[in-house]
C-alpha cells in the first residue's frame, strides 16, 4: 500500500487519454463495490464517461455488462480500474474485453497478483519501492520544497528513510507533516514514530492489514509486528 500504483496509472491516463476516442478512470473500485449496488454504480460511471456524460439506467449487473458491450463497440477506449480486489469487479466492467475494439487499453491496479493471473492478464508490472536516493529526494520536496534536505536537518534523514522503507506515501505524509517545524519537533516526532505510527499514514496503510482475510493469519501478523 502506498507504493504508487494509482499515481503511475493516473500519469499514464493523463498522458494518453487524448489518443483514444473515449476514456474512463474508475477510482477506488474496491471501496465502491462494497456498497449496495456498488458494481452497478461503477458501471453507470463507466458508461457515463464513454457516452459523454449521458445518464444511464441499469437494472442489474448483467444488464450493465450488455450496455457496456454496446457502448464500446467500434471505439478505441482507454480504461483504468484502480484498486481492484475481486474478480467480479473486473467482470462487471471489462469481463467482455474480447468485445473491445482493437487498440483499446485496459489498466488495472491491485495488490493481488493472483487476481490478475486468474483473469488471464499477462502483462504485469511490479511497482518497486523507492531507492534511498529517490526516498531522500521525494521526502525533501514535501519537507523542504526542494530536491535535497536543508543542512541542519540531514542528521534525521537516516532514521526517516529507515522508517519509511521506500514507500512514497509514507515519505509524502511524513515530509508534509514535518514541513516548517523546528528541530525540536523533528526530534520528538521521530522518537514517537519509533513506538507510535503516524496516525494519518497508519490509517491509509491499515488497508493492507484488512486485506488479510484469514483471522489466523491476522493474528500471526499482529504477533510478528509485536515481536
Amino acid at each position: 500500500g502506498g507504493v504508487g500504483k494509482t499515481t503511475i496509472a493516473k500519469y499514464a491516463f493523463n498522458s494518453y487519454f487524448e489518443s483514444f476516442e473515449r476514456s474512463s478512470f474508475l477510482y477506488n473500485v474496491r471501496d465502491f463495490s462494497e456498497s449496495t449496488d456498488g458494481l452497478i454504480y461503477l458501471q453507470k460511471q463507466f458508461l457515463s464517461d464513454i457516452l459523454d456524460g449521458r445518464k444511464i439506467d441499469i437494472q442489474s449487473v448483467e444488464d450493465g455488462i450488455n450496455q457496456i458491450k454496446s457502448a464500446v463497440y467500434g471505439k478505441r477506449v482507454l480504461i483504468v480500474l484502480d484498486d481492484v480486489d475481486e474478480a467480479d469487479q473486473l467482470a462487471a466492467i471489462v469481463g467482455m474485453r474480447d468485445c473491445f475494439y482493437s487498440g483499446s487499453k485496459i489498466i488495472v491496479t491491485t495488490r493481488h497478483i493472483e487476481l490478475l493471473r486468474a483473469c488471464e492478464i499477462e502483462l504485469i508490472d511490479h511497482v518497486q519501492k523507492l531507492s534511498i536516493g529517490e526516498s531522500v529526494e521525494l521526502f525533501s520536496w514535501h519537507a523542504f520544497g526542494q530536491d535535497h534536505p536543508v543542512e541542519n536537518y540531514t542528521k534525521f534523514l537516516t532514521r526517516i528513510i529507515e522508517y519509511c522503507i521506500g514507500c512514497p506515501l509514507a515519505l509524502q505524509v511524513l515530509g508534509s507533516s514535518l514541513s516548517g517545524k523546528s528541530l525540536v519537533v523533528w526530534e520528538s516526532t521521530l522518537k514517537k514514530l519509533e513506538v507510535i505510527p503516524n496516525s494519518q499514514l497508519s490509517k491509509k496503510l491499515q488497508i493492507s492489514f484488512e486485506f488479510i482475510q484469514d483471522d489466523h493469519d491476522k493474528s500471526l501478523f499482529l504477533d510478528i509486528a509485536c515481536f
